[in-house]
């Protein structure tokens, strides 16, 4: 595995609308593997590698630039930030976690997210209110004045968590979907002669909504799309099996449903008979939540026939994002 790429990918920041720091590594890595290469108004990147049928069909492979995070939304004079999150946060896992202010200027300020709300230490445990993200604020207040003249609003705020080999585990910030990416660089590399025209995109603005997927499905219309994105791991103490949804080393997973897509049943068959063909273990995924960039892709113009094929990971939308290098 490359795992240069892999920490390449994961250290560099790009949340919703700032992708391009991450799509110049992503262009880079695909520019000499395709036929066409393109960026279009919304920052999606757009990689064309075109097969030896002229009517054949067209496959698009999707996996998303942005990770989650903050925009700042009001400096005050001692150098406390408040934050507009980008993507969704459990408030309980961001607290004194470190993040990186990122100015128009290229300068970076470490600050350390805290709350508004009582702490804990001085207040009963039964009484300690759980934070909301309204009540978060990161403390630069160390720069002094040097802040002054660099932070304001609109810049891009990123959690700060290194890339850590644990045994045979991935543990990182911005897993989601930056693992996603590096599947479809590497197989867009490894492939052959190939009927299908596949349009490998690097899509903006996954973690607000899908907006880039809805611009690349219109654009495209594609006949086929395979997202490829993180999914939940619950196979950890405190879970029952049907809470788990999958488990980290058992393999990628053949997302059946999640609450934004139906996965084409079809194609679902397809991709297990491959799997059992080529002795590859996969996992059957089920999620009563959430989404990904082929449920908006699936409705575009006549509609598209679509499936994610999914990375199992714990911790997801936090600093410390974990998965299997086995599965990716």
């Amino acid at each position: 595995m490359n795992i240069d790429l892999i920490h390449r990918l994961t250290s560099t920041p790009g949340i919703a609308g700032c992708e391009d720091q991450v799509r110049d590594i992503v262009a880079a890595e695909l520019k000499p593997l395709v036929d066409e290469l393109r960026v279009d108004r919304l920052g999606n990147l757009i990689a064309t590698k075109r097969g030896t049928a002229p009517d054949g069909p067209t496959i698009l492979v999707v996996a998303h630039l942005d990770e989650i995070g903050f925009l700042v939304r009001f400096v005050d004079d001692r150098g406390f930030v408040r934050l507009q999150p980008l993507g969704s946060f459990d408030p309980r896992a961001l607290l004194h976690q470190r993040v990186v202010v990122h100015t128009q200027g290229g300068e970076r300020f470490v600050g350390v997210i805290a709350t508004t709300a009582e702490p804990h230490h001085f207040a009963p445990p039964r009484e300690a209110r759980i934070p909301q993200l309204g009540d978060l604020f990161v403390d630069l207040s160390g720069y002094g004045e040097e802040f002054k003249d660099h932070v304001e609003i609109g810049d891009m705020v990123t959690l700060e968590g290194p890339l850590h080999i644990a045994g045979d585990h991935l543990i990182s910030r911005a897993l989601d979907d930056r693992l996603g990416l590096y599947v479809m660089i590497e197989a867009i590399r490894q492939l052959g002669t190939h009927a299908a025209k596949i349009v490998a995109v690097a899509s903006a603005q996954e973690e607000v909504g899908s907006r880039g997927a809805v611009v690349a499905g219109y654009d495209l219309e594609p006949d086929i799309c395979i997202a490829l994105d993180l999914t939940i791991a619950n196979d950890f103490p405190g879970m029952s099996p049907e809470q788990e949804v999958t488990r980290l080393g058992a393999g990628p997973a053949i997302k059946v449903m999640d609450t934004a897509q139906i996965s084409h049943r079809g194609i679902v068959r397809h991709l297990r008979d491959l799997a059992q063909e080529h002795d590859i273990p996969v996992q059957l995924e089920v999620l009563n939540r959430a989404g990904t960039d082929a449920s908006l892709i699936q409705r575009t113009r006549a509609g598209v026939a679509v499936v994610t094929i999914s990375l199992p990971a714990r911790y997801i939308h936090t600093v410390n994002e974990m998965a299997h290098l086995r599965d990716v």
